[in-house]
């Protein structure tokens, strides 16, 4: 109970105090003043009347009203129907009787139709039909109608058949045309003038068809008059859904009663109207086929709306994708393709629909990609391939094509959808990336060649000699000290050379000093031993380098310094070198520098030696920068600069 009264004040419609005494005061006013006209069009006391209005008018009001408004609202509506009753002569002890089933009535079907819709009905969607009947057209009249048939006829049967079905059929129009009209007339007025105007023609037309189906004189009357009415009311629910209906079936409904009043057209048999019967099960079963008419075409033109939008926004989001989208028909033909498919091919769109996206493959791809394009769909399976696309510039780009099935709501196969991305730049890179690691290798199996061939050539001939020399001086020992010390002096040089040369080859491998002595010290001294070992001049320079630095970013550096004094040397044809390393706000900074022959850097760069690049990729993981400054004839210079934290900018102290 608890959860229904909380659905209840949570579906009310929020009007203010304003809208809520309008509409309060119009429908008291309503219960009084339709249910007198209606008695005034009744001149025979014992007419019978086949619809009463007064509580489908009730019922509309309310779901208009907030709950704290409708005690005030039910009891001044009641009044009015009483006193309505009183003046077209109704008894007063039918009154009485009517008074129960009306408030049973209104109550059922308010509470219940405003449990299931979320403010006021609206009876555009089947389900909606479905909840509206269930309360209002069945359950209320009909609980109404077991307390009230006493106030019509003798007969309690006949009289709860009476009251039901005129019940019923108020709750078939007279709710539905005020809650149509307050829900959705504003929108009918934001309409356009030639839908003003068909509607006014509708409207007209109807009037003019009833008058002369419902008041034809009764020696003129004909069963297929009544067809004339059919293509008006599919008018009415198919271009102005329930509301048009709902407004046509009033039109229809004022004009049958009042020719079966005055005795006229194809109830007027019926006169005095004591046993309406008959022309309420017309009127009813006119109408509901023509409400859910009307609400299948509103649900129909709902989701077609929402499938245009669905289209709309797919189209608008693959439009300004960054990559190509295509989709494929059952029969394996491109049906549409995005506009940055046509922004790349520079084509329009019919030249690629169809096979006609084939034509700017590559033609050495052609054969392999509809293959696997045709395996794939005969499999209804995901596919991928690479292959060549030819851009508007007539230039062919790489592509990652990669498709997947579609398959509609009940299981069947609607073709394929997929899109493809520019990976030319992924290739390049990959191709790269694949040089670049052959290059390696073939640099680690050179440095291997030159540590093996420095070892057997140089030091390993060098100790061959070291060995024959004292060989030589076990059977034949010198004549004299003087000739032992020479001897000894010489072994010694040539030892010393020995350890110096090996040591110079470690160093080149790893430089402890790097490690243990820092950046600076182990620079100064690879720089000193190989000016000596290759008679260079070679100027060391150091300023405000900082006291610490991290591992990577002292061997980026050194191994810098290391390959481009190597380089210099090697190409320079110059015996002068200049080598500073110095610190900056920014960072710590390299340059070496030489005034030789210099030479095209980019297009050194694009040669297969390692030496440039080694040294661009080493500055480059620890997010530093590499520049290089050359030209023919005007030296060579090579600057690094890494950047450091602060908590490295203490000076360092030269070792």
């Amino acid at each position: 109970m608890t959860n229904v009264r909380s659905r209840i004040l949570n579906s009310e419609p929020y009007a203010d105090s304003r809208s809520t005494l309008l509409v309060g005061c119009a429908t008291i006013a309503s219960s009084y003043l339709v249910p007198t006209l209606v008695s005034l069009l009744v001149s025979n006391p014992q007419t019978v009347w086949p619809l009463w209005p007064g509580c489908g008018i009730l019922v509309a009001g309310l779901l208009l009203l907030r709950l704290n408004a409708w005690p005030v609202v039910i009891l001044a509506s009641f009044v009015g129907f009483a006193l309505a009753d009183l003046q077209a002569g109704v008894p007063l002890s039918s009154v009485a009787r009517f008074i129960p089933g009306n408030v049973v009535e209104v109550l059922i079907s308010a509470l219940g139709l405003r449990y299931c819709f979320d403010g006021v009905p609206k009876l555009n969607s089947v389900a909606a039909l479905a909840k509206y009947s269930f309360f209002a057209i069945v359950l209320a009249p009909f609980a109404g109608a077991l307390l009230s048939a006493h106030g019509v006829a003798r007969d309690y049967w006949m009289g709860w058949k009476i009251v039901f079905l005129s019940e019923a059929l108020a709750f078939i129009t007279v709710t539905p045309v005020v809650l149509s009209w307050v829900s959705e007339g504003r929108a009918l007025m934001r309409r356009s003038r030639a839908h003003h105007l068909e509607g006014a023609m509708l409207i007209a037309g109807l009037v003019l068809v009833c008058y002369f189906v419902f008041t034809a004189p009764a020696n003129s009357r004909s069963p297929a008059l009544f067809y004339t009415l059919v293509p008006f009311l599919l008018w009415s629910a198919l271009r102005f859904r329930w509301l048009g209906v709902s407004t046509s079936l009033i039109v229809v409904i004022s004009l049958s009663i009042w020719g079966a009043v005055q005795g006229r057209g194809p109830f007027s048999n019926l006169v005095p109207l004591t046993g309406p019967l008959p022309l309420q099960m017309f009127l009813i079963f006119v109408a509901i086929p023509f409400m859910a008419l009307a609400a299948l075409a509103a649900e129909h033109q709902e989701a077609a709306h929402i499938v245009r939008e669905s289209e709309g926004r797919f189209r608008l989001v693959a439009n300004t994708a960054p990559v190509m989208i295509w989709m494929g028909g059952t029969d394996r033909l491109c049906t549409y393709v995005n506009q940055g498919w046509l922004e790349f091919t520079g084509r329009p769109l019919e030249a690629e629909l169809g096979n006609g996206w084939v034509e700017g493959v590559h033609k050495d791809d052609q054969k392999h990609c509809l293959e696997i394009y045709s395996r794939a769909f005969d499999q209804r399976h995901s596919f991928a391939m690479e292959y060549r696309l030819r851009r508007k510039d007539g230039e062919y780009r790489w592509v990652l094509d990669t498709g997947v099935p579609r398959f509609n709501t009940d299981g069947s196969f609607a073709g394929y959808i997929g899109s493809c991305l520019d990976i030319t730049d992924r290739k390049l890179a990959e191709d790269t990336l694949a040089t670049v690691g052959r290059r390696l290798i073939e640099a680690h199996e050179e440095e291997r060649t030159w540590i093996a061939r420095e070892l057997h050539d140089d030091i390993g001939q060098r100790i061959a000699l070291l060995c024959v020399e004292l060989e030589r001086c076990d059977p034949q020992p010198p004549a004299s000290a003087v000739d032992m010390h020479e001897y000894l002096q010489l072994v010694f040089q040539h030892v010393s050379d020995l350890g110096r040369d090996i040591q110079a080859l470690s160093h080149r491998l790893h430089s402890s000093k790097l490690e243990y002595l820092g950046l600076v010290t182990a620079a100064k001294s690879f720089c000193r031993d190989l000016s000596k070992q290759r008679n260079l001049r070679i100027e060391f320079k150091h300023s405000n380098v900082p006291a610490t630095i991290p591992k990577e970013i002292s061997l980026c550096l050194f191994r810098v310094l290391q390959e481009a004094l190597q380089n210099a040397i090697k190409h320079s044809a110059d015996a002068n070198f200049i080598v500073e390393v110095h610190g900056t706000q920014e960072g710590i900074g390299l340059t070496v520098s030489d005034s030789g022959i210099g030479f095209d850097w980019q297009d050194a760069m694009n040669r297969p030696g390692l030496g440039l690049i080694s040294m661009r990729e080493r500055i480059r993981l620890v997010n530093g920068e590499l520049s290089i400054q050359s030209a023919p004839g005007s030296g060579t210079k090579v600057s690094a600069c890494v950047p450091l934290g602060r908590e490295h900018h203490s000076v360092a102290i030269a070792g």
